[in-house]
């Protein structure tokens, strides 16, 4: 028997118990779609700027908490996480089809990034400066940023809000969260314990609303100066729009966006290792992950056997209900399923289409080999393996978020750079090869974020830096100490003990050096 919870944005301790305006969505399992997780009460395009306002007061009695002490907090939210991690598992697997032994891992994600994170409370460290002048010293503070409005996909409905959050929380902001609907119940649970961990409602805030409310909102609240910092991920399209409304505020935002990520299989690799990595990188979590395979480029000599090897495994792995052992389950929602069949409308004559006994959604007049459970109660589709792209083909230049990988072929390490960086996105990339040389200048040529050598395309620690380039993102970087940059701003302090005003570059002393000396022949000068 199905579990269904209702569900309103929670924006602070003043605010109502219920927020609507905007309508509902019924959050549904995707593997079954008669089963509502939760029906969701929307909020208007005034929820969000009431929650940053929230926010903005409960943030500065925040920043007054040690950080150290912060940092306990969040070592307490990823000890809650540990305690609930099948629980909270279990919940991703019923939103959004994500198998169980991927959303398990999912949800450590969370456990590592509060373990790290949580020492950063001792560690915000800040610098002491030499002045040029005699009894004045120079200081440098963190200092957070305020209040951070992170607005999230639902692919990861609670790894990557964490990367967000985490951090956010640990540097003394007011995070006001606006997750995906479609994985509603997720972002409750882990607001949820977030706040059983000893964040204060205010501090983190949760709104449910839909893109045109949020957008609307977001407008207004950067308007009257209650956005500090701005969290995006999701779509490049969208990801622009929210830039350019940030760009009018003097907002950089942090904008983790698409990819369309390309993996070279040069003509030394290890073939079935290759292969393994291509399976997972390419339709795991049924290719709607950014970091997802977009494009394989092949050397010309192993193409044929790389591909029938792939093709081969394609065709065996096991697809089908999420709480299986599967390779993937159903698509995250409708709009997804909606948006993959437009892109199998690009397939062309010239393409060789692989991978399964059939192309689209897995019925029972177009059945897959082995899958698990029933193909009819969920949003399934077979996967695709697309050989003979070309790089003016749709499914070459663009993000696709769906069961299917292109297949390209080059003869020059300098043709397959340019072809994964044709695209335009920049956030990962991988190269299978035995010769340090080509993973070398590979990762030199690439524009993507992040490189693997020998790997796949997906993948995150929570100690190294994600995030892309290009059409991927604008630069700025989560997870590790390089996410605090996102949520801190430095402030230097300029502390003069003189007692008289001394005028930097004016009064500062000089020696000057004896520019017309010569060294002497016996020191080997000129004679």
């Amino acid at each position: 028997m199905s579990v269904q919870s209702t569900l309103s944005s929670v924006i602070g301790p003043d605010a109502p118990a219920r927020v609507d305006g905007g309508g509902e969505y019924l959050s549904r399992n995707p593997a079954n779609l008669d089963d509502v997780v939760a029906e969701v009460s929307l909020g208007g395009p005034e929820v969000l700027p009431a929650a940053t306002e929230q926010a903005q007061r409960a943030q500065r009695e925040w920043a007054q908490v040690p950080a150290p002490v912060r940092g306990r907090v969040i070592a307490g939210l990823g000890r809650l996480v540990e305690a609930n991690k099948e629980s909270l598992a279990r919940l991703v697997t019923r939103e959004i089809g994500k198998p169980y032994a991927e959303a398990l891992g999912e949800v450590q994600e969370i456990i590592d990034t509060c373990d790290f994170f949580l020492g950063e409370g001792r560690r915000l460290y800040g610098q002491t400066v030499p002045s040029e002048m005699p009894d004045k010293q120079l200081f440098t503070f963190r200092v957070p940023v305020g209040v951070a409005v992170v607005i999230t996909a639902g692919n990861f409905p609670v790894a990557v809000p964490s990367w967000y959050l985490v951090p956010a929380l640990l540097c003394g902001n007011a995070v006001v969260w606006k997750p995906a609907e479609y994985a509603a119940g997720a972002a409750r649970a882990l607001a949820e314990l977030a706040w059983r961990a000893g964040v204060p409602k205010g501090v983190l805030n949760l709104v449910y609303a839909d893109g045109e409310s949020t957008f609307k909102g977001l407008e207004t609240a950067l308007a009257a100066g209650t956005v500090n910092k701005v969290g995006f991920t999701g779509s490049s399209a969208v990801g622009a729009e929210v830039g350019a409304l940030c760009g009018r505020y003097l907002q950089s935002p942090c904008l983790e966006l698409g990819g369309k990520n390309p993996m070279i299989v040069a003509p030394d690799a290890e073939l079935d290792l290759a292969v393994e990595g291509a399976l997972f990188s390419g339709w795991g979590t049924a290719g709607q992950r950014c970091t997802s395979l977009g494009n394989l480029i092949v050397h010309r000599d192993v193409h044929d056997e790389f591909v029938s090897r792939l093709d081969s495994a394609l065709r065996s792995a096991t697809i089908g209900d999420p709480s299986g052992d599967v390779l993937y389950g159903p698509l995250l929602d409708q709009k997804f399923a909606d948006n993959f069949e437009n892109i199998l409308g690009e397939i062309r004559d010239h393409h060789t289409v692989l991978g399964s006994e059939s192309v689209g959604r897995i019925t029972e007049s177009a059945p897959r080999k082995g899958f698990h459970g029933d193909p009819s109660t969920g949003l399934y589709y077979h996967p695709v393996l697309l050989d003979g792209l070309r790089p003016d083909d749709h499914v070459f230049r663009n993000e696709t978020f769906g069961p299917i990988v292109g297949v390209s072929t080059y003869e020059t390490l300098d043709e397959a750079i340019e072809l994964g960086n044709a695209p335009g996105y920049g956030l990962s990339a991988a190269i299978y090869t035995t010769d340090p040389a080509t993973a070398f200048r590979f990762r030199q040529g690439i524009g993507a974020g992040m490189v693997s050598v020998n790997n796949s395309t997906s993948g995150a620690e929570a100690h190294l830096p994600f995030g892309g380039n290009g059409k991927s993102g604008n630069g700025s970087r989560q997870s590790g100490v390089w996410v605090l940059d996102q949520f801190t701003r430095w402030q230097s302090l300029n502390w003069d003990f003189s007692g008289k005003l001394q005028k930097a570059q004016m009064d500062v002393d000089t020696v000057e050096p004896e520019l017309d000396f010569k060294l002497p022949p016996e020191l080997g000068g000129a004679r």
